[in-house]
This record gives structure tokens, sequence and C-alpha cells, in this order.
């Protein structure tokens, strides 16, 4: 078809066929980004675990799945020791090897994994000093960081970047570089974990994330702490409509920040670097209840959009307050302040997400089941469990390459009898034997730490002696009886060995 000769096109006509031209063009364009989101390499597949408190008292089994707390566990935090700024700490009161002994931490982490689930570890945090602020040789944090992810041997670490250190300039620059050259040498997937509200991530976190590019971090994604608004979300919003809007602005900030760089990225791999975060039910300001019906909301659009996670502030929240806690509406850090079951929102924000994070380079191989592990003596960390052996509350066993402790006075009970209830159970499974465990060494104490225990005494419950240079405590009245002789089920020892903590202490009964 022509144009009749002589014919003009008019100004209007003009118009129109721009129009038509520039919705032909901008249709291409949109269905090549399309064509483009559909093709494109997004990074791993999303995953969800919850945050947990490992020094938070009382402690949570985040190993156990009847805790209610999903397969996998961000474990938090790791800080600046608060006598050695370059030394990593949980929560500022364990050394690395402390956490170990003292909260089994190294051994949990092993039962999660013998589950099935993933651990990530979490650096930072409001209540104390993370470890790039407090250390200021980039050297000692990249050994610091480096000593942590090779301990636990996690694929993730998350980096929860908030309060006065979102400001530390210098901070962000020793981070990203030590960050940069552990990812040159382990394969570690980096978060930042920030604080957002509905109007979009604040200056200082849009600077933290430039500066953490800049310094060439391989950046797994954004987490956004969708929590604790204030003045930043409506009054008539609901929490999850808040913490859609904080999400949908962060995507569009990402989004300029990366074409800024000129390194673009489509809508399916920036969803894809997002993570959503929200608290559990009561919020620190005052009136902000994140509920069940919110995280159905929430889990909803993390899954049309295909956020790269869900978490959640904390598995250790994850439960209603017992009538101890007298009023709800105060932020406890062990219940929701909500009337709910135990793990119902990481049922809720964990439901059909298959996924963990890199889980090629954090789980372990699993024993032949066909073949039943046996227990060396030489290599195992407590005594092997005995059957005619007496066993008092809180001691340890080893039973088939197993590590478990006594939940009350107990003989004949086989540790892993799968007959038995988990909960009428006398022994509780805490994890396996770890590579390298030796036998721990029995506590001894130097000539006079106690009185020497005397055939012919009399001892009743709670005094102290020693027999050489091993301590012991008796359990009850008791005479001629030697502290070293074998307990058993006909004869059960009235003595039980000091530990090295409760020799420390000090103190005699007798």
């Amino acid at each position: 078809m022509s144009l009749v000769a002589g014919r003009r096109l008019s100004f209007r006509r003009l118009g129109v066929v721009l129009l038509v031209a520039a919705g032909v063009v901008f249709g291409s364009l949109r269905g090549w980004q399309w064509f483009e989101d559909s093709r494109v390499a997004v990074p791993e597949d999303s995953w969800f675990a919850g945050y947990v408190d490992v020094t938070a008292t009382p402690q949570l089994a985040f190993e156990e799945p009847t805790s209610g707390a999903g397969p996998n566990a961000v474990l938090a935090f790791v800080v600046a020791d608060p006598d050695d700024a370059c030394e990593p700490s949980w929560g500022g009161f364990y050394d690395l090897a402390g956490a170990g002994e003292d909260l089994d931490l190294d051994r949990r982490i092993a039962r999660l994994r013998q589950l099935g689930g993933v651990p990530i570890v979490s650096f930072g945090g409001q209540a104390n000093t993370e470890l790039a602020v407090a250390c200021e040789e980039t050297d000692a944090l990249y050994e610091a960081y480096r000593e942590v992810a090779l301990r636990y041997q996690v694929g993730v670490l998350d980096l929860d970047i908030e309060g006065e250190a979102l400001t530390d300039s210098a901070a962000h620059q020793r981070r990203a570089e030590a960050l940069a050259r552990l990812q040159d040498e382990e394969d570690v997937a980096v978060w930042l974990t920030v604080p957002g509200a509905p109007h979009g991530l604040p200056d200082d976190v849009l600077g933290l994330i430039s500066a953490t590019l800049d310094g060439g971090v391989d950046l797994a994604g954004v987490n956004v702490m969708t929590m604790n608004y204030a003045e930043s979300k409506d009054a008539d919003q609901s929490m999850a409509e808040a913490s859609i809007e904080t999400l949908e602005s962060t995507h569009e900030q990402l989004d300029r920040i990366y074409a800024e760089r000129e390194e673009r990225k489509t809508t399916a791999q920036l969803w894809r670097m997002i993570g959503a975060t929200p608290m559990l039910g009561q919020n620190d300001v005052a009136g902000e209840i994140f509920d069940l019906d919110d995280a159905e909301q929430l889990k909803q659009f993390a899954a049309d959009h295909e956020l790269g996670r869900l978490s959640m502030w904390s598995l250790n929240r994850d439960r209603s307050c017992s009538d101890n806690w007298p009023d709800v509406t105060v932020v406890s850090d062990s219940c929701s302040g909500l009337d709910q079951e135990a793990g119902a929102f990481a049922a809720v924000l964990g439901a059909d997400v298959e996924g963990a994070p890199d889980p090629d380079a954090t789980t372990q191989p699993t024993q032949n089941p066909t073949e039943i592990p046996s227990d060396d003596p030489a290599t195992s960390p407590y005594q092997i469990w005995n059957e005619e052996q007496v066993y008092l509350e809180g001691e340890r066993v080893v039973w088939h390459q197993n590590v478990y402790v006594a939940r009350w006075w107990t003989s004949g009970d086989v540790p892993d009898d799968p007959t038995v209830a988990e909960g009428a159970s006398a022994w509780q499974l805490l994890g396996p034997v770890l590579p390298g465990e030796t036998p721990e060494p029995s506590p001894t104490v130097p000539a006079g730490t106690f009185p020497e225990w005397r055939a012919g005494a009399v001892y009743t419950k709670g005094d102290r002696v020693q027999l050489g240079d091993t301590a012991f405590e008796a359990q009850w009245w008791n005479q001629g009886v030697s502290p070293d002789a074998p307990s058993t089920r006909e004869e059960p020892s009235p003595w039980r060995p000091l530990t090295s903590k409760e020799i420390a202490e000090g103190g005699s009964g007798g």
C-alpha cells in the first residue's frame, strides 16, 4: 500500500504513527527483556534459614527438627572479642574453642549436617562490635573471617551491619578487602543483612553496598530486615504490606546501583539477590506485630518473585510466651508474644523451600547405613557406654560414633535404642564424634586442693575429697566406699568426679 501522490502526512497523523512505532519498539524491547530473563544465569536456588542466637538462654536446639527450627540455621552472632579486637567470638562471651566446649557448638553443627541441614554463620548484629569495626588490620581481619569459615566449613557468610557500624566507611573498606580475598581463596557466598524501610534502603546502607562491591566482593545478595519500621511505615499499613513495599523499593535501588556500575542485571537476577528477614510477633517498636497472616503474605510474595532467601528473627522466638512472661507487648528474646504453636513461623516461611545455600560446599558424606560404626577408646572424646555402669545426669558417653548426654540417672539404657520415644529416652543425642577428637583428659588437682579421702570417715552429700590427683564429690551419705570404685547397677558409687570448671571454682565440702 502506498501514499496517494501529492497527499501530505499531517502532524497529527505523524504523532499517531510515531506512537505506534514506539509501542512496537517498546514491546520488542520488553519482550527481549522477558526472553533474557528466561535464559539468563540466575544465582543459586531460593532458600530458607532462620536466625538463632546461639548464646541465648535458654539454649535452643537448632540442630533438632523437633525444635521446630527447620532444616537450616543462621548462627548469630560472631563479633569481635572485647579483649582482642581481631579475635572472633560468639557474642563476646566465647571464643571459637570455648563455644565448642561450653555450647557443644561444633558437635551441634555436625548434627545439623547429619540431618541434612545447612549452617550459615552471621557476623555483627546490633548488640556487639562487628569484626571489621574493631579490627583495624585488614590481614588480621581476613584471618578472623577465614578462621570462622574453615572451622565450621560454611559456604555462606552473613554480614549483619546495622547501627553505628553503617556509618564506618573505613570498616566498610577493610571488610570488603578481607572478604574479597577470602572469596579468592575459599568458595564462600557473602550476604549483607541491613535495615530497610518502605521508601527504600537508607543512604548509609546504599553506601555500604557500593563500598562492598568497590572492594571486589562478589555479592550474593542483600537481606533486608523487614521490621521495626516506626514512622517510616504508614499507620494503616500491615506489617506484610510494609515489608513488600520495602522489598520492591530495594529491587529498584539495586537496579540503579548495578546500572550505574555498568553491570546491569535482569529483573529475575535482582529478585534472586534479595532476601527478607521479619521479626516474629512483637517487634521492638510498640504496636508493630508481625503475625502468621503477615508471614503467609510475605511468603507468597517471596514465592511469586523468587526471592533469593527468607530468614526470620528468630528461631528462639518462634513459640508462645509462658505465663511467667507477664507482658507480651514487651519484646522477649525467647518468645513471640503471640498465641502460636512452637515452630509455626518456620513452618510458614520455610514451606516448600527445598533449596539450601551452596549445599555442595557444606554437606558431609554420610555413613554406610548397612554398617554400625565401632567405637575406639583411643579416639573417643568421652567414655564408651557400658551397660553395667551407672551414669548421672549430665554425664556424656560415646556410642556408635555419636555423643550422648544423660538426662537423668541411668544404667542399662542403650543410648541409640530405636524403640524408645525421643522424650522418654534417658539419653539425648548431641551429635557425631568429630574428626580428630581424642579422649578428654581427666582433670587433675595438686595435693592439698581438697581433703584426702579417708576410708573410716563419714561423708554426706556435697562433700569434696581427692584421691591422688583426682577430685570427687559425694552424692549421698557414705562410709568406706572408695571414690575410684566402679559404679554399677548393683553397687552405684556415691561419688562422682569433679569437672574442670568445678575444680576451678574451688571450695571444699569436707
